[in-house]
């Protein structure tokens, strides 16, 4: 057999749309009869920082043209409408550069491609990194990374540095690059499953599928762009081409595989688990059709005893941005700037919500929410105490000693969140819920001493949460994922520390708020949205 090389990822075409940043800091100087390009590290410092910023404060435009389609679509669900419309508020709000359009204002992440005829003289993970750090420090961003001091205690690191950036070589004279701003909700989707050549045909991929569609749940803020990965040299590289293909970076592979084992897409099977993902009837958060936006089926080669298989999204907040550097200047993907024209003249009709009043005490809060079924639209009026992960065992922690439960857990609703700074003249930052999952563990616990009845968060629960409200006369309201910026705005009118203030984002605050939106999910009678699915 002769020797032939396959580019493992033909990206055939790239039609993005970009806008040039600048053409200073790069020039072009011949070496024998190579051109090379030479990029000053600020440059690479300038984009990084650009790209960052664009991603916080604005998304592509293909991906809103998507929620105002759901908004369009007869078969929508009133939920699904409701979402949707929402999300593209909140686009409007956060494109003005206050309010990034999700609180978890995310890890971020550089893959790049260096062609061999570039010289920037400097360590560009650094210089990457530096730009990074400086939309952080000059945004209402917030700061999410946490460092380990020792095996058990942790801090923040103040600057949400370190940064992924991964680095690779390509032909050329030109550089690269896909920004990412990766919140924990869509992160903590992601899955590798290692199976065997018995997945490898249509019953058994299809009961797969429909059985892991399920994993997914609600808490990372759907529709989702979906990617699924089959296949792979590596449970890496399988992982690897799930983010990229999520983020769209992949969309324009071959749609049929070769003997060089290049990756390709496959676009019927990506039907058919669109089409398992409408009749989920997760719909998009709260029931429905639009679980997804849409779906990539990426095919990759495998080792013979292995089928690493990988399962991820990009969320509602659908952070990518692509960037490069050539003789040109500085370019980035162009991101919608005018949000607001996709939404509709009206708002999608629905029925009246019921007012919740959250200044009473909190057994006649319960009892107010006993009345009403699962799936019941709310709006919350008055205090709510905000506390997430750390808060939460730090609590724990107290009542292992013996302590009481503070009060402000037992009088109030807790909100599982962390905001983002707050913007000058502005009551509170960003401020979308997290992951409600993350504190189930707690929940048995907190509310046989008297806390945590009502929780408000994102996503599903496990049966432990379920279990718990029954025996205590607890509920779970769930909230809208991916609308922070126009929660703070319209929604949270005072915000303030009550307790570990030493956590920064993780502090426990009390917040006033008007008008919230939510849903029962789960109520004090053993019924859960989720399982009735």
């Amino acid at each position: 057999m002769d020797f032939l090389y396959q580019d493992p990822y033909p990206i055939l075409k790239d039609d993005t749309q970009y806008r040039k940043v600048t053409s200073d800091y790069v020039s072009v100087e011949k070496i024998g009869e190579r051109e090379i390009l030479v990029v000053d590290p600020k440059g690479l410092e300038l984009l990084a920082e650009t790209a960052m910023t664009d991603v916080s404060f604005m998304l592509r435009t293909a991906h809103l043209e998507k929620l105002r389609a759901i908004i369009d679509d007869p078969e929508a669900t009133d939920n699904d409408r409701f979402v949707a419309y929402n999300l593209l508020q909140n686009a409007a709000v956060a494109v003005s550069g206050e309010l990034p359009s999700c609180q978890d204002t995310g890890t971020a992440i550089v893959m790049g491609k260096k062609g061999e005829n570039v010289f920037t003289g400097a360590d560009d993970a650094e210089s990457l990194s530096k730009g990074i750090f400086n939309t952080y420090a000059k945004r209402n961003l917030r700061y999410s990374q946490i460092v380990p001091i020792s095996m058990f205690e942790e801090k923040n690191s103040g600057s949400n540095l370190p940064a992924q950036i991964d680095l690779y070589t390509k032909k050329g004279n030109s550089y690269e690059f896909l920004f990412l701003a990766k919140g924990g909700g869509s992160a903590n989707k992601t899955f590798l499953y290692q199976q065997t050549k018995s997945l490898l045909n249509e019953k058994s991929l299809e009961a797969f599928v429909k059985n892991k569609i399920m994993d997914l749940g609600t808490a990372a803020c759907p529709p989702y762009h979906l990617a699924l990965v089959i296949g792979g040299t590596s449970a890496e590289a399988t992982l690897a081409a799930v983010k990229k293909a999520s983020a769209g970076y992949y969309d324009h592979l071959p749609t049929s595989g070769n003997m060089s084992g290049q990756a390709f897409r496959d676009l019927e099977w990506e039907e058919r688990i669109r089409k398992m993902c409408q009749d989920s009837g997760v719909g998009a958060q709260f029931g429905g059709k639009y679980l997804v936006h849409d779906v990539r089926v990426i095919r990759l080669p495998r080792h013979a005893a292995s089928c690493p298989v990988g399962l991820g999204v990009s969320c509602s907040a659908d952070r990518n941005i692509k960037a490069k550097i050539n003789k040109d200047g500085l370019f980035v993907e162009q991101l919608e700037t005018n949000p607001a024209r996709l939404l509709p003249d009206t708002a999608p009709h629905l029925e009246a919500p019921v007012i919740i009043d959250l200044e009473r005490p909190m057994q006649e809060i319960l009892a107010e929410l006993s009345k009403h079924p699962v799936k019941t639209r709310l709006m919350l009026n008055g205090t709510v105490i905000v506390a997430r992960d750390i808060a939460h065992a730090k609590i724990k922690e107290m009542l292992d000693r013996g302590e009481e439960m503070p009060e402000y857990f037992k009088n109030h609703p807790v909100y599982y969140a962390g905001p983002a700074k707050t913007p000058e003249g502005m009551a509170s930052g960003s401020f979308g819920p997290t992951t409600a999952g993350r504190m189930d563990v707690y929940v048995d616990e907190f509310q046989k001493n008297g806390g945590s009845m009502i929780m408000l968060a994102k996503g599903n629960r496990s049966q432990q949460v379920t279990d718990a409200c029954a025996k205590y006369g607890g509920f779970y309201l769930g909230s809208i994922g991916g609308p922070a910026a126009i929660l703070a705005k319209e929604n949270i009118l005072k915000v303030e520390v009550v307790d570990f203030p030493e956590l920064g984002m993780e502090a426990v605050r009390k917040i006033t708020v008007k008008d919230f939106p939510a849903f029962i999910i789960t109520d004090d009678k053993g019924n859960d949205f989720f399982q009735n699915l």
